[in-house]
């Protein structure tokens, strides 16, 4: 177990180069199941979920090779198993997504419940009404989801709500079955469209990513392909945070604008000035930014991935701001170990009253999630004194080299065992 030792009070200084997406590179590294033939992924964060994917595939029969750091070689020709037990699916909730390329190859898959952040219940109906209506059994037997067919066929299929990894997980089973798909309601986020793109390029047919109604008709077979992952908007959102949050002058860069759009909406409502190129954002300091309210929503709304580190950047707003989290239910763990901080948040259900504050003060605190962890960063960054941050595991499960690549910004930061 480690910790971060931050010293608050520099500005952030630079440029920093954002890394691909996990939530992007882990339904891609499933759909490598889809083929016997090798697939080539570039720009994979090296990071702990993405290693636990690649355990998984490794005991499922897959040979995996790194050329480089953030190049995986997948090799899925010679599968041994079709089963992944609870010591690998508990390791992270993406692991649920093996579940449908395997049910379309292999006819068949049984997987542990999955594991994860506890920001609150994900249920994984909606992914397995979608294989039901595909032609699947599916049955749970002591924690254990057991799914087979002898075909998948084509079926319409609305989501009650859109789902991402019900909607990757269904796009991932539809492209070898036989006949079209349709998957109404589907999540729109931008991992949606790189995962489909890379189905295409493996031989799928898929129209519609990217908007509420996908096509799917599906294949005989897939290929092999050679994919690059997108960068990932939520680490660049949490520098924009991080940047603001410390009066900071920081070149954001390797992005797509666009995918950021809502953070970057709401730091403009904050007048907040932004220089947004083809490829990069910079922040400019100022002394000061205004509340705002703001309320997740699936994408093209406020990601609620994001809405932690905004929490953070709104605790040094002048006025008093209300975050609506209308996804998941537990996602202001972060709020009590902020108040540690001195910043002044109010919970009332799903609802977060924030009043702002011109400072924070150094204190011990907890990452209880990935993204409660990226926000306690950013407060402390901007505190006065030390901050020691516990549980730093859950921020190195989405961050690549965080805590270096915030000494290159001019933070002082320090990464010592617990």
């Amino acid at each position: 177990m480690e910790k971060f030792i931050i010293r608050g009070g520099a500005p952030l200084c630079g440029t920093v180069s954002v890394s691909g997406a996990k939530n992007a590179a882990l339904p891609c590294l499933a759909a490598c199941l889809l083929t016997d033939e090798p697939v080539t992924l570039c720009r994979i964060p090296p990071l702990s979920d993405i290693f636990a994917m690649c355990d998984i595939l490794s005991g499922l029969g897959c040979r995996i090779s790194r050329p480089f750091a953030d190049e995986f070689c997948i090799d899925a020709s010679h599968l041994t198993a079709c089963a992944v037990p609870y010591e690998l699916a508990g390791r992270l909730r993406g692991s649920f997504l093996v579940l449908g390329p395997l049910l379309a190859r292999h006819k068949k898959v049984s997987i542990a419940m999955p594991g994860g952040c506890a920001i609150g219940a994900r249920p994984i109906d909606l992914h397995l009404k979608g294989f039901i209506a595909m032609g699947a059994t599916v049955q749970n037997t002591n924690g254990c989801i057991e799914a087979s067919c002898r075909q998948l066929h084509g079926a319409t299929i609305y989501l009650d709500f859109p789902s991402v990894g019900a909607t990757e997980n269904i796009m991932s089973a539809a492209v070898l079955a036989q006949g079209e798909t349709i998957i109404e309601n589907a999540a729109a986020e931008p991992e949606i469209v790189d995962l489909a793109n890379f189905l295409c390029r493996m031989g799928a047919r898929i129209t519609g990513a990217g908007t509420d109604t996908i096509t799917i008709r599906g294949v005989e077979r897939l290929h092999g392909a050679r994919h690059t992952i997108i960068p990932d908007r939520i680490e660049a959102g949490t520098w924009l945070a991080a940047a603001v949050a410390t009066g900071g002058d920081v070149t954001v860069t390797n992005i797509i604008p666009d995918y950021v759009k809502p953070m970057t909406a709401k730091l403009s409502e904050m007048n907040i000035p932004l220089t947004i190129g083809e490829d990069f954002i910079r922040t400019k300091p100022v002394s000061s930014f205004k509340a705002v309210d703001v309320k997740t929503l699936p994408y093209p709304g406020f990601p609620t991935d994001m809405q932690s580190q905004l929490s953070a950047l709104l605790c040094l707003s002048d006025g008093i701001s209300m975050i609506t989290e209308t996804i998941f239910e537990n996602r202001f763990m972060h709020a009590g170990e902020l108040c540690r901080m001195g910043a002044s948040i109010k919970i009332a259900g799903r609802n977060a009253v924030i009043e702002g504050s011109k400072s924070l003060s150094g204190a011990k605190v907890k990452a209880s999630d990935l993204r409660a962890g990226a926000a306690l960063v950013i407060a402390a960054l901007a505190a006065k004194g030390d901050t020691e941050i516990s549980d730093i595991y859950h921020i190195d499960r989405g961050y690549v080299a965080l805590d270096a690549k915030l000494r290159t910004l001019g933070a002082s930061i320090k990464r010592e065992p617990e």
